[in-house]
């Protein structure tokens, strides 16, 4: 009997020739994703990740398309942000993975439901400007008449991490909505996101802004005169979630994926790429305290979910929009 060449290939090599592809939507930078992408499949070399880049509010929308139309590409997502998937996870639209390896994770990492799980600890602090302000302690420390039209604030209408930041401060005693109508008060207009945020401040349009913490303390190692403080009334925190999709082609890959980026092995890869990991026994890239030592103030996504909308408009009410 004469063999096809693809079936000789199957015998001499002892594997399928097609890789098994797993198909992922994430909202990481480019160069990040391809790391992430590169390390998986060292591990798993039998599975070829095919993955799309954007934003998360633009895969999301690609997303709703395919939904739409009945066509849903991705078998996992890693965005930015819980909210998203709490919408999801409500329409029913994601897969629980009761097995993830959790271990003993911070629960206020990953879903309740065990539908999505946190891969990274992002926090918003306090960026200053070293040549032109102090260090403060508090977030309320900021509200003082010196720093009117002093303080750099992204927009939860157009920012993840502000939009989290938002849902996780509002209901906290010492914080709450009282803060964001003491920068009302100083004539401060949120708008845009961390970057413009970050650049005014460390050129000193701005002495103090309300930022992600990577984002300040890679610009402090690079010389810029920027610090970072982590208030000790808490910091609220976006945790880079994956989740698996409800109609995943390839569910045992997405559970590989979620595993790798739960594991010792993935929780260095975030180190490598210069973020906090979320596994404690890990150590921190430079110029991060140790988990332990931060106060995270957790954000109830099923809540931020059902209030989203008077949340944003309560927000727009107080800065005049």
């Amino acid at each position: 009997m004469r063999l096809t060449t693809a079936l000789m290939l199957v015998l001499l090599s002892g594997t399928a020739v097609n890789a098994e592809t797993l198909a992922l939507y994430t909202s990481q930078s480019p160069e990040i994703a391809q790391q992430t992408v590169d390390a998986f499949q060292a591990k798993y070399p039998d599975i070829k990740v095919e993955w799309t880049r954007n934003g998360t509010s633009q895969l999301l929308n690609v997303l709703r398309a395919e939904i739409e139309a009945g066509d849903v590409k991705p078998d996992v997502l890693l965005v930015a942000d819980t909210i998203n998937l709490g919408q999801l996870k409500k329409e029913g639209r994601l897969m629980a993975y009761p097995q993830a390896p959790v271990g003993s994770y911070d629960k206020s990492t990953y879903d309740k439901d065990m539908t999505f799980f946190g891969t990274k600890i992002i926090s918003t602090g306090i960026a200053y400007n070293t040549e032109k302000a102090k260090p403060v302690e508090t977030w309320s420390a900021l509200l003082t008449e010196d720093n009117k039209g002093q303080i750099a604030v992204p927009s939860p209408l157009y920012s993840g991490a502000a939009l989290n930041h938002l849902h996780s401060v509002v209901n906290v005693p010492g914080i709450g909505w009282e803060f964001y109508e003491g920068l009302a008060k100083l004539d401060i207009a949120p708008e845009g996101g961390n970057g413009p945020a970050l650049k005014a401040v460390a050129s000193g349009l701005a002495k103090y802004g309300i930022i992600a913490d990577a984002d300040v303390i890679r610009a402090k190692a690079k010389g810029s005169p920027v610090d970072l403080i982590f208030p000790k009334d808490g910091v609220s925190f976006i945790t880079e979630p994956v989740a698996i999709m409800s109609t995943a082609k390839n569910a045992d890959g997405a559970k590989k994926f979620i595993d790798f980026l739960l594991s010792k092995e993935g929780q260095q890869l975030v180190v490598t790429q210069g973020n906090l990991p979320i596994d404690p026994s890990i150590t921190p890239p430079a110029g991060f305290p140790k988990l332990s030592e931060i106060k995270l103030l957790p954000m109830d996504a099923d809540k931020a979910v059902a209030t989203d909308k008077e949340t944003r408009e309560k927000f727009t009410k107080i800065f005049g929009g």
